[in-house]
């Protein structure tokens, strides 16, 4: 499997870094790392470009003047730049070249990594002047843009489609390529290590000493009633006896990496905390790469019936995004609900391989559109004709049609969400894809009868005259 590859958003502050992550991830929000240790200036988002991915990771205020950073936030720089595969190194052409911007530069070349110089603010600026005063920084690509307002964007994706990056994934699937991959999530203390201990049925201990380990992802497999898994387990705890504030070695990235290689993510959540931002921010995450999706709240049984009528509402609630996931409540500690968390796997895992004929979702399409029809665009009317299956894990439906690129948002969601209940599409997200056929009179002239030859020749007869 090919790893999306992650590119560092690097820079001062307010040169427009959140303003281009913004806009190459197509959203406002974005996962923030909110786990000990970690800055919550650092950002993770999803770019999808053509057919391609990436992994953006936008260091925020990380790299500000030179000698005003603090050590904590310097470690944070180095390991954002670490983990990436290539820079987006962005400066602010109003304000010119400075120090630190040099300063960041000389650090940037020592990574020996790709690196496109991405200049700002060029809207309304001398262009011969701003070409002059960045181009002694001596980086081979250069894009100009004004991100507020869209303008040289093609520069940006150009260049990260053009680049043949070399990811450093967990490249697992290949090793195992008939068992179910299945990534373990969550944040430190929720017990994920004990439920990881009772899927694999011994006690085996997952927090390592040694310096770097637990920045990797640890893939275990194992067997189940005759089914092969393997558990990916996403490292980010803490070492037992750290001092208190020092930063973890967490690499949110290889989480990431983690959804696109899992068949099925499983987020645990302790059920005495409830759900916080963060795992919403992963939920979205994984929603996004297209794993199927299972959350499991532990600690179930040390609750009284009032909390966990709370804990239940306040799960639905902020689950309204995505109804579709399933919960599971369990306690690792003791076992209860444990046996039967492989099951749901399964079918998580079963209706992710999405074995439809296009038959079967062309009937189901003309089903939908004839209880919901599709609005119309300036008074033509949308239409969706068939549809076919064009990819699985997660499950993906191309529909074809007319004015495709007008189908409103809602309208989509509600094909979604009308065929993952069709099709039983247990805790898997739908991508559908809609295209619009070619029209094969484009560009061309229908023929002229007979009459209208005679016609047209009469009245160039009578302007001749």
């Amino acid at each position: 499997m090919n790893m999306s590859p992650t590119l560092a958003l690097v820079g001062r502050p307010n040169v427009g870094k959140s303003t281009l992550f913004n806009r190459l991830t197509r959203r406002r929000d974005a996962l923030v790392a909110d786990v000990p240790g970690l800055t919550r200036d650092r950002r993770y988002g999803r770019a999808t470009i053509d057919d391609s991915t990436f992994t953006l990771v936008d260091t925020g205020g990380l790299l500000g003047d030179a000698g005003a950073i603090t050590a904590a936030l310097e470690d944070q720089a180095a390991a954002a730049l670490d983990e990436a595969d290539g820079v987006l190194f962005m400066v602010d052409a109003r304000e010119g070249l400075t120090a630190s911007d040099q300063d960041i530069a000389d650090r940037i070349r020592r990574l020996n990594k790709p690196v496109l110089l991405v200049v700002n603010k060029t809207d309304g600026v001398d262009e011969n002047r701003v070409v002059a005063d960045f181009a002694s920084l001596g980086f081979a690509d250069t894009a100009y843009i004004s991100a507020a307002h869209g303008n040289g964007m093609s520069g940006v994706s150009g260049w990260l489609l053009d680049r043949n990056f070399t990811t450093a994934g967990l490249q697992i699937a290949e090793d195992y390529p008939d068992a179910i991959r299945v990534a373990l999530i969550g944040r430190p203390n929720v017990g994920k290590s004990t439920l990881t201990n009772r899927l694999l049925g011994e006690d085996r201990q997952l927090v390592f000493d040694a310096p770097g380990t637990t920045r990797d992802a640890i893939a275990i497999p194992f067997e189940k009633n005759a089914e092969q898994y393997l558990l990916i387990d996403t490292a980010g705890v803490r070492r037992k006896g750290r001092v208190e504030g020092t930063a973890e070695k967490f690499s949110v990235v290889k989480s990431l990496q983690a959804f696109e290689e899992a068949h099925v993510v499983i987020l645990v959540m302790d059920a005495r905390e409830g759900v916080v931002d963060q795992d919403l921010h992963l939920l979205s995450y994984a929603v996004e790469a297209g794993a199927g999706v299972l959350v499991v709240l532990n600690k179930w049984d040390g609750l009284t019936a009032d909390q966990k009528a709370l804990a239940t509402t306040t799960l639905d609630r902020k689950l309204r995004f995505a109804p579709w996931i399933p919960v599971v409540h369990i306690s690792a500690l003791h076992g209860t609900g444990v046996g039967h968390l492989l099951d749901e796997v399964d079918t998580i895992y079963r209706a992710g391989e999405f074995d439809v004929g296009t038959t079967h979702l062309t009937r189901l399409l003309e089903g939908m559109l004839s209880a919901h029809p599709p609005p119309s665009v300036r008074g033509r009317q949308i239409k969706l004709r068939f549809a076919h299956k064009s990819g699985a894990h997660p499950p993906k439906i191309a529909i074809h049609g007319n004015l495709t690129k007008e189908v409103p948002a809602s309208y989509l969601r509600y094909l979604e969400n009308a065929f993952r209940d069709a099709l039983g599409l247990v805790g898997n997200p739908v991508h559908i894809e809609l295209r619009a056929g070619d029209n094969p009179y484009a560009g061309k002239k229908n023929p002229l009868t007979r009459r209208q030859q005679q016609r047209r020749k009469r009245v160039m007869r009578h302007r001749r005259k």
